[in-house]
């Protein structure tokens, strides 16, 4: 409680202390981690990425400067295993570093957690996970596009996204669709330069059919033409 005079507005107002505030920002983060998808990514960092890759350069640049400085949006377009959950995750694992809240997930697993929520079992009620989400310092929304359209799960993801588009929460959102097959909705505040004035595509092939010793050895750079034809939204 503070020491202020008689009709301060934080009279007789009981007021955490710093080492509280401290512990129940702890706990809130381990509770996004739990919901978070990050621990399989958690090998997945800006050092091991492979940047002479054509095609990721832009990508790989502005994936650095946002998790140095969380701010505005970050949108990643790119083809199957062509970097960008790896981008994401690098994000989210170097912000992670800096003890900061971040909530890393697949947006399929995201809608499973919600829905999850209704429940008998459930030990969250759904209000409380919505909010979390909501509210989180850094949300990284991994595949949007490939979640269930049902007109539920449109609605839940709307509003998540226009929650923080609202209140311009730091958000990072990868995709491998088209921009026309993303809802409309969404695709309004996803181009708003204003707070995410570039739009970032990976234009590279699937990194995953390398073979192990180039993936993981010594890699050969492709030819520029060859990376430019291979984009693939689908």
């Amino acid at each position: 409680m503070r020491d202020v005079q008689y009709g301060h507005p934080d009279f007789g107002r009981l007021i955490p202390c710093h080492c509280k505030d401290d512990e129940i920002q702890r706990m809130r983060s381990l509770k996004l981690l739990k919901i978070s998808n990050i621990e399989p990514f958690r090998d997945k960092t800006f050092e091991n990425f492979d940047r002479n890759i054509p095609g990721v350069v832009r990508a790989f640049s502005r994936a650095t400067e946002f998790a140095r400085n969380p701010r505005g949006w970050l949108i990643l377009y790119g083809g199957y295993g062509s970097g960008k959950t790896h981008l994401a995750a690098a994000i989210a694992n170097e912000v992670l570093k800096m003890n900061t809240e971040v909530l890393f997930t697949v947006v399929p697993d995201l809608l499973d957690h919600l829905r999850s929520t209704f429940g008998p079992h459930s030990e969250v009620a759904y209000d409380e996970r919505f909010d979390q989400v909501r509210q989180a310092k850094l949300l990284i929304l991994d595949d949007l596009g490939t979640e269930n359209a049902t007109p539920w799960a449109r609605e839940k993801l709307y509003q998540i996204i226009n929650h923080r588009y609202n209140y311009a929460l730091p958000t990072v959102i990868t995709s491998n669709r088209e921009p026309k097959d993303i809802d409309p909705r969404i695709l309004s505040r996803m181009e708003d330069v204003a707070l995410c004035p570039e739009r970032v595509i990976l234009d590279a092939g699937d990194y995953r059919r390398i073979g192990v010793d180039q993936r993981f050895g010594t890699r050969k750079r492709r030819p520029e033409s060859r990376a430019k034809g291979s984009r693939n939204w689908s």
